[in-house]
């Protein structure tokens, strides 16, 4: 790794206090106070549209090229004839805006116009739109939020699904957003909006279930952005630039990011590409163009990126000129693709950047975690920030993560039994996931994930098996060709394995040439395995990707194991008969 000094940038304190219960449970906070935030978030809108008016708050390609730029005062200034329109078509809580496609200027001016006055957005991901086949998800979203307005930009694409899946009694609108002479009706809109105003629905992705509409608060959004900037000040010392693509219905792209720009005074370049062959080379044209103060990915968006970096001298000095910080999140950054980064860094401008990720949800707003220090390495979430109580609680052989704080959400939107199972005894939300200590005995080092809680299980045996640590060891083991993996064994005496090949990766590639490479995988991995709980004993390699209309997958691309498992049953089957069918790989004894 290079010896290269980490560019300074001003970063908050990483302390905790911790305290430990007899039973085993462990509380964990920052010794800081969460200092004063707004009463809702377009207070930052109006703030910026008075100090700052001309500055862009956001931009967009446009057809010709180039970009289409909104200041911070044209934003505040349509924002209240948006929310004029709003108000007079008679949206509310129950009447909310709802809108289906991607991230845009029009998107954005919406948004900021239904905070404005207190009226909930909805953003419905595009995919139960554009790649579902029978748009049952997009139904169920809709049925549950029962819009009173529904938003698509381009009619040609979302004619189909609006016709199969909107509500008779939602008025529809395509391409130009509503807009009309603001009056005192919006100002006196805007002083009732506080924090407990609903500011979104934001729907989960379904990865353990169908989706849910999580209550997003003006609390949770401005108390979490609060807790960004106290754990990162460097976002205050110069108004960020992101170049961005993460989607606004989820949480991390629609709180997190836009929320950064906003609060900060910053702006956000709106990024059409996607971390997919043929869509990251218009992320390339953008970041050769922008140079981010702060960027954010996926770890298969900084791979997808990488070999752009290194044969582009023009790319790297844009990219890397005044980035103060890289973030991932999502899934564990491979170390190889870390360190890549840091070489890059240090032979471009002579100093490393400062990797950073953390943990959060979209019931969290999303932001609970940070590793504002550094990662140590991939992997680790870092520690909980100024405003947030953690919980360490034991379940079966792990501790699972539980919050409370003004960034949490009071619930689930006309779903009362899941919000009343979300939250325990003492008012703490269950994430379901686990996580452990870096150190033993140390939690000031910081804590890393351990997997999902309510995807592990039991062999016959009684041994628990840790099932996301075994699908990033395969992922791990069997990169490229492996995209994917779920895991089978609940009440059996072996873990076997149904395989998602790397599409990309496996084309030109022979199929006997692919099943040998899972073969050594699967026989090193074996060698290694310390017992039952730890082997794979057998592998599937499937031949159709997982299914987004049957729940296999979310819009993100998350697996959601149980689906496959459920979906698959009959390829469970296989892998545990006897004789072995011929289709199923075999680890070595």
């Amino acid at each position: 790794m290079s010896a290269a000094p980490l560019r300074a940038i001003p970063m908050g304190p990483a302390q905790v206090e911790a305290m430990h219960r007899d039973d085993g449970v462990l509380y964990l906070r920052s010794p800081h106070v969460l200092g004063p935030y707004p009463r809702n978030l377009t207070e930052r809108l109006a703030r910026w549209a008075r100090e700052a008016p001309e500055r862009v708050l956001a931009a967009q390609r446009a057809p010709d090229g180039g970009w289409r730029r909104l200041s911070y005062a044209e934003a505040h200034a349509r924002a209240r004839r948006v929310g004029q329109a709003l108000l007079d078509r008679g949206l509310s809580a129950e009447r909310p805006l709802a809108v289906l496609s991607e991230n845009s200027l029009e998107h954005l001016l919406l948004l900021l116009g239904a905070m404005h006055v207190g009226v909930p957005c909805a953003p419905v991901s595009p995919a139960y739109s554009l790649v579902s086949a029978d748009f049952g998800r997009l139904r169920g979203v809709l049925a549950l939020a029962t819009p009173g307005l529904v938003y698509a930009l381009d009619q040609a694409r979302f004619a189909r699904a609006v016709s199969a899946a909107v509500p008779g009694d939602a008025e529809v609108l395509f391409g130009a957003i509503p807009e009309a002479e603001p009056t005192a009706q919006v100002d006196e809109a805007h002083a009732a909006t506080g924090p407990d105003t609903i500011a979104k629905f934001l729907f989960t992705s379904g990865s353990t279930g169908q989706p849910k509409a999580v209550v997003n608060t003006q609390r949770m959004l401005c108390a979490n952005q609060q807790m960004l900037a106290q754990s990162l000040p460097y976002l205050a010392e110069v108004p960020p630039v992101l170049v961005d693509w993460l989607p606004w219905h989820h949480t991390a792209g629609g709180n997190h990011n836009i929320g950064i720009a906003l609060y900060n005074g910053g702006t956000l370049y709106i990024d059409e590409g996607r971390p997919m062959p043929g869509l990251v080379d218009a992320t390339v044209r953008n970041l050769r163009e922008v140079g981010p103060t702060i960027y954010f990915n996926v770890p298969r968006g900084y791979e997808a990126l990488l070999p752009y970096l290194r044969a582009d001298e023009v790319l790297r000095k844009t990219f890397f000129g005044r980035l103060g910080i890289l973030q991932y999140a999502a899934a564990v950054l491979p170390q190889p693709v870390w360190q890549a980064y840091e070489e890059l860094a240090a032979q471009t401008c002579g100093e490393r950047i400062l990797w950073i990720t953390g943990y959060g949800a979209t019931e969290t707003a999303p932001f609970v975690m940070c590793t504002n220090r550094g990662a140590a390495r991939a992997g680790t979430v870092g520690l909980p920030v100024d405003g947030v109580e953690m919980k360490l609680a034991p379940v079966n052989d792990k501790l699972e993560a539980r919050f409370r704080g003004p960034n949490i959400t009071p619930g689930y939107w006309r779903q009362p039994e899941l919000t009343r199972a979300a939250f325990d005894e003492e008012g703490y939300y269950r994430t379901g996931d686990a996580m452990r200590f870096l150190v033993p005995g140390e939690p000031a080092q910081g804590l890393e994930f351990d997997g999902r809680i309510a995807e592990d299980f039991k062999l016959t045996t009684g041994t628990w098996v840790s099932v996301g640590a075994l699908r990033a060891k395969l992922a791990a083991a069997g990169a490229p060709y492996v995209q994917d993996s779920v895991i089978a064994g609940h009440d059996r005496d072996e873990i076997c394995a149904l395989v998602f090949p790397n599409v990309a990766a496996c084309r030109g590639l022979a199929p006997q040439a692919l099943r040998a490479h899972l073969q050594g995988v699967l026989d090193r991995l074996a060698r290694e395995a310390t017992g039952s709980a730890s082997r794979i004993a057998r592998a599937l390699v499937l031949d159709t990707p997982p299914s987004i209309d049957a729940g296999e997958i979310t819009d993100k691309g998350s697996i959601n194991q149980r689906a496959v498992l459920r979906v698959r049953a009959d390829l469970v089957e296989m892998l545990y008969s006897q004789p072995d069918a011929p289709q199923v790989l075999k680890a070595g004894t």
